[in-house]
């Protein structure tokens, strides 16, 4: 899709590379963050590089995105995102268009922050997360522990699954992604409910 060589910029870069690349996705530029993610735990896993630093650097380039697009979202509001996701194209989509930003919103209203939580997980609703938190004025205090949360379950997910299986997960991150995800959130189900309570009680005191 992006037509980057994410192991030459790993062995040119290193780190830096997976901090660069899931940052400027997580506030919405087309990067292929989740694949630079991947193949960093690879790496690791082939010795190459530290698998804890490959986390924590990929956990807090994570946050620091989702929170920078948290402020675009806030404080350009809704004809900001709108005048620039309609000139922005992932996949061959707009990166944000009226409907999308308004399905968003209807799951904001019914699932509240287990969406966001989730959205990690989510192509398109990855790179929008923050945006459309801000843009929503979900409070910030409820969005940082499940933004936190979320980006902590995807880092821990996905560099577990391709540390210990680093020969084939690329290939299966393309063809199974939905098996693993689905296994990943099941697997991470009592945190995510402990993340529900912790949001709702952060949004009464709020």
């Amino acid at each position: 899709m992006f037509g980057i060589d994410v192991n030459h910029l790993l062995q040119t870069w290193g780190y830096a590379a997976i901090v660069l690349f899931i940052f400027v996705e997580d506030f919405g530029i087309p990067s292929p963050g989740e694949t630079v993610l991947i193949a960093g735990a690879v790496e690791a896993g082939q010795g190459n590089l530290n698998i804890f630093l490959v986390a924590l650097f990929a956990f807090a380039a994570a946050v620091a995105g989702d929170n920078v697009g948290y402020a675009i979202g806030h404080y350009g509001g809704r004809r900001l995102i709108l005048g620039l996701g309609c000139r922005v194209h992932l996949g061959g989509h707009y990166l944000v268009t009226p409907q999308r930003l308004d399905h968003a919103q209807s799951f904001f209203d019914h699932y509240g922050g287990w969406v966001i939580v989730i959205a990690r997980f989510v192509e398109g609703f990855r790179q929008l997360n923050g945006i459309v938190a801000g843009t929503l004025h979900y409070g910030w205090k409820r969005f940082l522990p499940l933004n936190a949360l979320g980006a902590a379950l995807w880092v821990a997910f996905w560099t577990t699954a391709a540390y210990f299986a680093s020969d084939w997960v690329s290939r299966l991150h393309g063809t199974y992604r939905w098996a693993l995800v689905g296994g990943g959130i099941a697997l991470f189900l009592v945190i995510g409910l402990a993340a529900y309570v912790m949001g709702r009680r952060l949004g009464d005191s709020a």
